[in-house]
């Protein structure tokens, strides 16, 4: 079938609920408590462990299978006007919040800051080794690329189609 990344993402979302499931439920039957005087198979819980670890090896199959076919459509599509493959936008990103995030507390700082009082009578200062009003534009300019990346990444991830043998 053909999937787009968001969707192949929600497919893959679905099968480790499935897993996830299934390993709880064979959590609470596969082993279980009976007294003494309780009749065991009445109080035995329904439980196929042959069944159980079939279902969980068709998922792990499907779930590898679909992250495989995620990471090769990562590896070999570009991400129009950014020059990368989807994987390399994927390590870019975070870069840019990084980048955002560092310059976001550098364009807020005051390029002269008074400072505690450390002896009676004298007053520190604190400078900004760097022009504040540079780190206010190199903001908005990463700002900016990182809205632009993530637009683009996600059209992408919402209009491609790959191909998901499962």
């Amino acid at each position: 079938m053909l999937y787009t990344s968001a969707e192949a993402a929600k497919l893959l979302r679905k099968l480790n609920e499935d897993k996830t499931a299934i390993l709880s439920n064979e959590s609470q039957s596969s082993t279980f408590q009976a007294a003494i005087t309780e009749d065991i198979e009445n109080a035995r819980p329904e439980y196929d462990y042959v069944s159980a670890q079939k279902e969980i090896d068709e998922i792990d199959k499907k779930i590898r299978k679909v992250k495989h076919a995620i990471n090769t459509f990562n590896l070999t599509h570009e991400v129009p006007g950014f020059d990368m493959t989807i994987d390399m936008m994927l390590v870019y990103i975070p870069q840019l919040t990084q980048k955002k995030n560092k310059l976001s507390a550098m364009k807020d700082k005051l390029p002269k800051t008074r400072e505690i009082i450390r002896v009676a009578g004298i007053i520190e200062y604190s400078y900004a080794n760097y022009d504040v009003e540079k780190a206010k534009e190199d903001y908005d300019k990463v700002s900016d690329e990182l809205s632009r990346a993530q637009t683009a990444l996600d059209v992408l991830n919402n209009s491609v189609k790959f191909e998901i043998e499962i």
